[in-house]
C-alpha cells in the first residue's frame, strides 16, 4: 500500500475528515451569526443617529426595514403612538401596505395592539393558526401577512407606542432575536421622546423669537459692558442697526456717558432702571432689567426702549389746550365785566367830543382811543383763545399775524423791541385753523422776545415776514420770525422741538411751545425750520402748503 493510501485510511479511521467538515459548518454558522449581530448593532446605531441628523420617522423606518430584510424575511413595519389614552397609527412602510389611513385611531375592542399596550409585553402572532379573533386579522389577511411581532415602546416606565413587524412567512424568532427587537424598540422610544422634546423646545424657541422680533417696542439685550448681543426688528429699524454695524455697543449707539449708564446702575444695584433719553429729536422711555443665572449673578441686561415723542407732543397740546381754555373763560369773564363800562366810556366820550372845545378835545380823543384799544385787545384775546373750534377752513396767515400782534404787540414794544413787519398782501390762503396758526405765531414771537431780553444791545429787532415760495412744483406759504437775540447753541438745535426741552432759565419757560407748534404745523401738512447762530440771533420759518 502506498503512503498516500495509507494516510487516507488513517484519516478515515480517526475521523479527521468529518471533523474538518463539522468545523467549517460551525465556522460558517458563526460567521452568519456575527453578520446578523453586526447588522442588528448597525440598526440600533442608525436609530440612535437618526435623531441627531434630524431624519424623519418615515425615513428611519425605511432605512431600518431595508436592513432588517437582510436578516429577516420582513415585508412591513408600522408605528402607532399612544397618547391621551388613544392609540393612533402614525407611520407605515412601505406606503403601499397601508390599510387604514395615517391618523387612524384603534378601537380597544378585541384589538391585538391594545393587548400589547395593556400588558406591556411583546406579542408574536400567527394569523392563520390563531384561535383568537382580533380585529386586526382582516387587515393582515388583506395584506397577505402571515405572522407579526408587536413590541411595546416604553420610555421611563411608560408605554408611548407599539411597533408592528409583519412578514408573509411564519418566522421563528429565538430569544436573541426577541432581545434585539426589544433593545431596538427601547432605543426607538428614547429617540421618539427626545425628538418630541426637541420639537417642543424648538417650537417654544421659534415662538419666543417671533414674539421678540414682532414686539413694537425696541428691545436690546446687552452684556455687562454694554455690548449688544441681540436686538429685535423695531430696534434694528429705529437705530439703523445692521449685522456688520459699527455701533455694536449700547453706549456708543445712544451717545450715553458710561458713568451715567443704566447698565452701570443695574450692575451696581441689581435693580431695574427707568429713565428718559433724547435721541435724534425723539423722546424715549428706557427701562432696563437685569438677567440672572442660577447662581443669582447678573450675566446680561434687557433694555426696553419706547418712543414716546408723539405721546409727549399730545400731552403738551393738552396742557396748552387746558391753559387756553382757562384763558378763554377768563377772557369771556373780562369781556362781560368790561364791555358795559367800556361802552359807557366810549359813548360818553363821543357825546362830549361833539361839544368839546379845543382844550378838552385832545383829552377826550385820548380817552376814546384808549377805550377802543381796550375793546380791540379784549376782542383779540377772545378770538385767540377760541381753541375749541378746530375746523379747517380757508384762512390767511397774515390775519393770524395781525391778531397776535394786536394781542401782544404793544407789550413787546414797551420792552424797547422794534417789530418790523413785512407781510405779502398777495399771499395765498391756506386750509387750516386760524386760531391754531395764531398759536404758532404767538409762541415764535414770545421766544424771540425772551431771546432779546437777555441781550444788552442798542437796537433789539424782531422781523416778521410772509411770502410765497415754490419748491418741486408745489406752492408754500412761508412765515419767518427773526430776532437778533442770543441765538441757540448748535448742540441744542436738534433738541429744541422735544417736549419739555428748554434753554430758558428756570421758571421762564416750560419747553412746550415749540413742540406744540411743530405738532400744529405738521397737522396742517407743514413744518417748522430753524437757523440760528450763537450771539447773532435766530430765524424760525413756518412752512404751510398753499391752498390749491
Amino acid at each position: 500500500m502506498e503512503v498516500k493510501d495509507r494516510q487516507q485510511m488513517i484519516n478515515l479511521l480517526t475521523g479527521v475528515q468529518s471533523s474538518k467538515k463539522s468545523y467549517y459548518n460551525e465556522l460558517k454558522k458563526t460567521v452568519i451569526e456575527l453578520k446578523k449581530k453586526n447588522m442588528q448593532l448597525e440598526i440600533i446605531n442608525d436609530v440612535t443617529k437618526s435623531f441627531n441628523i434630524d431624519m424623519s420617522i418615515d425615513e428611519m423606518l425605511k432605512n431600518v426595514l431595508d436592513k432588517l430584510r437582510t436578516i429577516f424575511p420582513i415585508e412591513r413595519i408600522s408605528l402607532s403612538m399612544y397618547e391621551n389614552e388613544k392609540l393612533i397609527l402614525t407611520n407605515v412602510y412601505p406606503s403601499h401596505s397601508l390599510y387604514f389611513p395615517i391618523g387612524f385611531e384603534f378601537s380597544k375592542k378585541h384589538s391585538l395592539y391594545w393587548k400589547v399596550i395593556e400588558s406591556l409585553e411583546k406579542v408574536f402572532y400567527q394569523v392563520d393558526s390563531s384561535k383568537e379573533d382580533y380585529t386586526e386579522n382582516k387587515i393582515y389577511k388583506s395584506l397577505g401577512i402571515r405572522s407579526v411581532l408587536l413590541v411595546p415602546l416604553i420610555h421611563k416606565g411608560k408605554v408611548i407606542g407599539v411597533l408592528c413587524i409583519g412578514s408573509k412567512e411564519i418566522i421563528e424568532y429565538d430569544e436573541d432575536d426577541l432581545t434585539f427587537f426589544q433593545q431596538f424598540c427601547d432605543q426607538l422610544a428614547v429617540c421618539i421622546e427626545n425628538a418630541r422634546l426637541y420639537n417642543e423646545v424648538l417650537t417654544s424657541k421659534k415662538e419666543w423669537e417671533e414674539t421678540f422680533r414682532a414686539v413694537s417696542e425696541m428691545i436690546l439685550v446687552v452684556d455687562l459692558e454694554g455690548n449688544i448681543l441681540k436686538y429685535n426688528d423695531a430696534a434694528k429699524d429705529f437705530f439703523q442697526l445692521h449685522y456688520k454695524s459699527e455701533k455694536r455697543n449700547f453706549h456708543q449707539l445712544l451717545s450715553i456717558d458710561v458713568h451715567n449708564s443704566p447698565v452701570l446702575k443695574i450692575v451696581q444695584t441689581k435693580k431695574p432702571v427707568y429713565q428718559e433719553i433724547h435721541f435724534q429729536k425723539r423722546v424715549c422711555e428706557l427701562r432696563a432689567y437685569p438677567v440672572f443665572n442660577e447662581s443669582q449673578h447678573i450675566y446680561a441686561i434687557i433694555i426696553y426702549i419706547n418712543d414716546i415723542t408723539e405721546k409727549r407732543r399730545i400731552e403738551a397740546q393738552l396742557v396748552q389746550s387746558g391753559k387756553l381754555a382757562a384763558i378763554g373763560e377768563m377772557a369771556a369773564g373780562i369781556a362781560h365785566e368790561l364791555n358795559n363800562p367800556l361802552t359807557a366810556i366810549l359813548g360818553n366820550a363821543q357825546l362830549l367830543l361833539r361839544t368839546a372845545d379845543d382844550r378838552s378835545h385832545k383829552l377826550l380823543s385820548d380817552i376814546y382811543s384808549c377805550g377802543k384799544r381796550c375793546k380791540t385787545i379784549i376782542q383779540n384775546l377772545l378770538t385767540f383763545s377760541r381753541q375749541d373750534e378746530y375746523m379747517f377752513e380757508d384762512c390767511s396767515v397774515n390775519e393770524a399775524v395781525e391778531q397776535v400782534l394786536g394781542l401782544i404787540g404793544d407789550q413787546i414794544k414797551k420792552q424797547n423791541i422794534t417789530i418790523q413787519k413785512k407781510l405779502d398782501h398777495s399771499l395765498e390762503l391756506i386750509e387750516g385753523n386760524i386760531q391754531q396758526i395764531g398759536q404758532i405765531v404767538l409762541n415764535l414771537l414770545i421766544n424771540a422776545k425772551d431771546a432779546l431780553e437777555e441781550m444788552d444791545i442798542p437796537k433789539k429787532v424782531i422781523s416778521i415776514e410772509t411770502k410765497s415760495v415754490t419748491e418741486d412744483g408745489k406752492k408754500w406759504v412761508l412765515l419767518s420770525v427773526q430776532d437778533n437775540g442770543k441765538g441757540i447753541e448748535e448742540q441744542y438745535l436738534q433738541e429744541i422741538f422735544n417736549p419739555f426741552f428748554t434753554t430758558k432759565r428756570p421758571g421762564k419757560g416750560t419747553g412746550l411751545g415749540l413742540s406744540v407748534s411743530l405738532g400744529i404745523a405738521q397737522a396742517h401738512g407743514g413744518t417748522i425750520e430753524v437757523i440760528s447762530h450763537l450771539g447773532k440771533g435766530s430765524t424760525f420759518m413756518l412752512k404751510l402748503p398753499a391752498k390749491q
